[in-house]
């Protein structure tokens, strides 16, 4: 362990433990802020596991930062997850019998929920959490680091751009849509919804997916995880669905999957700081309809108490009606969302897929560019045919892990 002096005050960061930390850590949690936007801010309640959100990913650490005297108090705290993802493919070699791309993969390392308490800020505090996380990290064999934040949160730029090496990289857009209270959403008759086991999703997904970035190598443990609530096909009706192997083997004009990750049951939020009035008007959008729910006039959901939501991951699809087909699923995950009672349902995708316009959100609610930003560990590279990755071009996709929400 490392204690140094931090302008006024002295820490010691070390390993998270629940017995005598849980208290610290929740007093930390609830002393943040997750966003910000004038009055109006979002808070979380991790339901009493402070990792829950690292918990799920195949090695993952939690420290804390604790002040040094009598009495101690917990001031901060970060996470961090190591896993195996995709950065890049390599095309088959003329001479191989392969025709389909090959995915490259390096170990890489996801910083989540660095929180740091108001009275402690621009201490030094936030920093001394990433470097030794970051020594993890190296321990633990990551080639890469990344971290995601909102572009407007200057303080952590300032950190993690300005003070820790790491660098812009890209910017999926954060996508939220509400959970009506008064009726479920129509789904199209001429579109065949198929349930796939996981054993038949991984199939897919490794198939379709595996060259896109950030695909983790272990998405069989996605898949298995009792959070994963399915993972859905939607075809054309009359596709003449049989098997996986049929579909791969000659997949239809169009189509499009999804799976849901239920996030619910790991931690909940709650908007604070909005005025009486919006508070009134979205009761009233939700006492009608739940009056008339025929009519279908979409209601605020009540996120001025503790609500949670189903993460929505591994979005694809393919041909000219899949957008369409999307929509489909959309409904279909929000109408699981609404029986599970849930507040909101939300996704993470690129802007350039072909499949955005068939994803329905509030704008108020989403972030358009999420910013991702990432840092070089190792000093050599484990695979040469992509060098730098932090230097590499955007791809169309990306696979945002449900692990790291």
């Amino acid at each position: 362990m490392r204690t140094e002096q931090v302008q006024k005050i002295k820490v010691v960061v070390r390993e998270y433990e629940a017995d005598k930390d849980l208290a610290g850590a929740e007093a930390v949690e609830r002393s943040c802020e997750v966003s910000q936007s004038g009055t109006v801010s979002i808070f979380t309640d991790l339901l009493g596991d402070p990792a829950c959100r690292v918990r799920h990913s195949p090695a993952f650490l939690m420290l804390v930062a604790e002040t040094v005297g009598p009495k101690k108090e917990i001031v901060g705290l970060i996470r961090g997850c190591v896993k195996t993802i995709t950065c890049g493919k390599r095309s088959p070699r003329p001479s191989a019998t392969a025709t389909a791309a090959v995915p490259i993969y390096t170990k890489a390392a996801y910083i989540v929920g660095l929180r740091v308490s108001p009275f402690h800020r621009r201490k030094g505090v936030g920093l001394q959490l990433v470097e030794q996380m970051e020594e993890w990290f190296r321990s633990s064999g990551a080639e890469y680091a990344y971290m995601a934040t909102d572009k407007e949160n200057e303080a952590s730029l300032r950190l993690f751009t300005g003070r820790c090496g790491y660098v812009k990289f890209r910017t999926p857009s954060l996508l939220v849509q509400p959970v009506f209270a008064g009726h479920r959403l129509p789904l199209r008759r001429a579109v065949t919804l198929v349930r796939l086991s996981p054993a038949n999703a991984e199939i897919l997904y490794r198939r379709s997916f595996s060259t896109v970035e950030f695909f983790p190598r272990d998405i069989d443990a996605v898949l298995r995880n009792p959070l994963s609530l399915g993972t859905f096909l939607a075809l054309p009706a009359g596709s003449g669905w049989t098997n996986i192997h049929s579909f791969l083997a000659d997949p239809p004009e169009s189509w499009a999957v999804l799976s849901v990750w239920d996030s619910q049951s790991l931690f909940r939020f709650e908007v604070r700081g909005v005025s009486l009035l919006r508070r009134g008007l979205a009761w009233t959008t939700r006492v009608v309809d739940r009056a008339v729910p025929w009519l279908r006039i979409p209601s605020f959901p009540n996120i001025f108490r503790p609500f949670g939501g189903y993460f929505l991951y591994g979005l694809g699809g393919e041909g000219p009606s899949t957008a369409a087909l999307m929509r489909v699923l959309c409904r279909h995950a929000h109408n699981m969302a609404r029986a599970g009672g849930c507040g909101i349902v939300a996704t993470e995708v690129t802007a350039c897929e072909a499949f955005m316009p068939g994803i329905p959100y509030w704008q108020k609610l989403s972030i358009e560019e999420d910013l991702w930003c990432i840092k070089r560990l190792a000093e050599d590279y484990s695979d040469g045919a992509v060098g730098d990755w932090t230097r590499s071009a955007p791809g169309n996709s990306i696979f945002v892990d449900p692990r790291e929400v």
